[in-house]
Formats: structure tokens, sequence, C-alpha cells
């Protein structure tokens, strides 16, 4: 390649950083915006969840259309679309002060979005196949060290001055990532007379696929396993007894563990899997994650929950890089920004569905019941690598496509 992969990733690393810590700011307080800056009071689970989930069922409708204009004209184009567009929707939430308005906003948001997926795609297709693996599971460190400061960033700033005061650290952070992609990000050149797939096809062909079906199917759950939880815990940490003056900084310091337990955890699963097999870290994963919800179950202090939290970060940082990881081996890299585009639908459907799914049942139950759910959803996923045989339908996938590869003429 006439570009060093090496300094590539680093430069998608540092956008894909910011990105997210401009979306994670928002997150531990997003619950008190609405009720102290807009004015909700009745079912504030449910709004919260609404909140949180309508941003992601646009972003998965529009992600298979984005996805196809990333495999004709580059993922960069991408990149820089959505940054821009992000920076300015953020800053247009500093000045809502209607609920509805508020709900539209993040609709737009959803539509525009795709830094990440794209930087990812784009990782996968620019790396070289046999280091695709490592360089995934460092790209999913990005995303955990910007959860890490972005809640810290989001609660401090709304702590000492105001919730609505944080949307604009998120834009300005966000315009940092539009400008990191537009100078610095390369990519291989493009052959942009080739006509475009539409839609349909790319799930045809998908479909056809059983590895990659299978691998959607577990990214969906995976991520909805997350989401489910995210509306929940700063009501969560009230029940717990912290004051709602502090509850924005203790949420941060709370979803900032699992980001540290994934910025530690997540190369070392990349370098195992190198060599293991990705399938094997998935499973234990799935099994770690889930064990470790069901024992937030037991868990009442706040310093406990958090620490808990770490330790099932710990095994949950392995799981969607070798999701990724995987796609990257039974996936043609023509069809890769396909791919990650449905990958991305199919991971915003369940970001979508979790927060709503989980407002529900935290207004019909005890919140401490939600995480019995989500560890038996995880264990379940778990039970779904083992009886489907993954690793042997990954390996069986990825030979045949290489014989395929190899019978086209030069």
């Amino acid at each position: 390649m006439y570009f060093s992969w090496k300094r590539n990733l680093i430069v998608l690393w540092v956008g894909v950083f910011f990105c997210s810590t401009a979306y994670s700011i928002s997150i531990p307080f997003l619950s008190i915006f609405l009720s102290d800056e807009l004015g909700v009071t009745n079912h504030l689970e449910i709004w919260s969840g609404i909140s949180f989930g309508i941003t992601f069922l646009a972003s998965a409708l529009i992600s298979p259309f984005w996805g196809s204009l990333a495999d004709k004209y580059g993922r960069k184009p991408m990149l820089i679309r959505s940054g821009f567009s992000l920076a300015a929707l953020y800053l247009i939430n500093y000045f809502v002060h209607d609920p509805y308005v508020f709900l539209l906003v993040r609709v737009l948001q959803g539509l525009l979005a795709g830094f990440v997926p794209a930087a990812i795609a784009m990782v996968a297709t620019n790396t070289p196949e046999d280091k695709t693996g490592y360089a995934l599971s460092i790209m999913s460190t990005a995303g955990a060290t910007g959860s890490i400061i972005g809640p810290l960033i989001g609660g401090v700033v709304s702590y000492y001055t105001s919730n609505r005061a944080a949307f604009l650290f998120s834009s300005v952070i966000v315009l940092v990532s539009a400008l990191i992609a537009t100078f610095f990000a390369k990519e291989h050149n493009f052959n942009r007379s080739a006509p475009r797939s539409h839609v349909a096809d790319d799930i045809r062909e998908a479909r056809s696929n059983r590895a990659f079906i299978t691998l959607l199917t577990l990214a969906g759950i995976s991520t909805f396993s997350v989401m489910i939880l995210e509306p929940l815990i700063p009501i969560y940490l009230l029940d717990m007894g912290i004051s709602k003056t502090s509850a924005s900084l203790s949420s941060g310091i709370v979803f900032s563990a699992v980001g540290i337990a994934t910025v530690i955890m997540a190369p070392q699963w990349g370098r195992i899997g190198t060599r293991k097999g990705f399938g094997t870290i998935l499973f234990i994963g799935l099994i770690g994650g889930g064990i470790g919800n069901i024992l937030q179950f037991f868990v009442t202090g706040y310093v406990e929950f958090a620490l808990l939290r770490f330790a099932y970060g710990l095994f949950y940082a392995g799981v969607l890089p070798s999701v990724n990881a995987m796609i990257v081996q039974v996936i043609e890299p023509g069809f890769r920004g396909r791919a990650f585009g449905l990958n991305q639908a199919a991971s915003q459907l369940a970001t979508m569905a979790g927060p709503i799914v989980g407002g529900l049942l935290g207004a019909f139950l005890p919140i401490r019941w939600v995480f019995v759910v989500n560890g038996l959803l995880l264990l379940g996923a778990a039970l779904l690598v083992k009886t489907r045989k993954l690793d042997k339908q990954i390996t069986a996938t990825h030979e045949a496509m290489l014989k395929e590869r190899a019978a086209l003429p030069e």
C-alpha cells in the first residue's frame, strides 16, 4: 500500500475517539436534561428510552444506503459528511427547549451519522489481511476511550455549568473528528465509474452468506445488551441513594468503568484472537459478560456497582471486535463498506430497541431485574456461538472465498 496502514490506524483511531467522546458526553444526564431543561415530568423512563432509541432507528434505516455509497465513492467522504453534519446538529441541541423538537434533532443525528462504521470499514479495507483483527481490536479502544472521557466531561460540565452547555462541547469535539478525516485520513483510489449497487441486491448477497448473517445477529444481541441499560443507570443510581445534584457525575464514572476495562483488555483479546481464533474470544466474552450482568443483581452500593461494571467490561471488551474481525474473514474487500453498513444497521436497530425496552422494563419492573434479563440474553448468545459451530462456519466460508478469488483470471 502506498501509505502506512499504521499511520492511518492512528489517524482513524483519533477521529473515532473524538466522535465517540462527543456522543457519550450527553449520556450521563440525558434523563435529567429531559426533566429539568425540557419539562418532561411524566413517564420519564419512557421518554428517556425513546430519546436514546429514535436516533438509532433512523441510523439503522439509512446505514445500508451510506454503506453502498461508501463502496462506490469511498469511506473517507462518509467520514467528512458525517463529522460536519453531527457538529452542526450538536450545536442545534444547545438551543432546543421543546422535547418534541429535541426528538426531531435526534432523528436527524441518526440519519446523518455513520462516522464510526465508515472508519471501521476503512481500517478493514486498508490494512493487511493478517493485521486486520488486531487493528480492529485497537479501533474498539477508540470508542471505549471516548466512552470514558465523554461521560466524565459531560458529568463535570453539567455539574459546574449546565446540562445544556455540554452540547457545545459535543459540537466542538465532533468538529475535530471531521477535520481529522478531511486532512489526515488516507484511502486507496476508488473506481467511481463503476455502477452503484442497490440496497436490495446487497441484502440478498448478505443473506446468501450464513456466517455473515450469524455475525449480524450476534452483533445485534451484543449491542442490545449494552443499550438496554443506558437510560436506566442514572435512575438506578438515584435509587441507590445518590443525590440528584451529583447523579450526572456519578453516572459518568459508572459508564466510564466499562470503557476503562475495554481499553485495557481489547488489544489483549485481539492478540489472543489472532492466535487462538476470534470465535473462542467471542464465546469467552459472552459468557463473562452474561455472568457479570447477573451478578449486578446482588449489588446495592455505588462503589461495588462500579467495580462490578469494570469486571464485566473486561470480558465484554472481546465481543464486538471479534465480530468485526470475523466479518472481515467472510466478506470480499469490495463488499466491506456495504457489509459494515448492514452491520451498523443491525447494531443500530438493537441500539434503538435496547433503550426503549429498557425504559419499558424499568417502568414496570425493579431495575435490578433488568440485569438478570440482560445476563441471560448474553448467555443465550454464547449458546448460539456453540450450537451454530461458528468457528467452523467462518473457516469454511473463508476458504471458499479464497478458492473463488484464486479461480478468477488475473
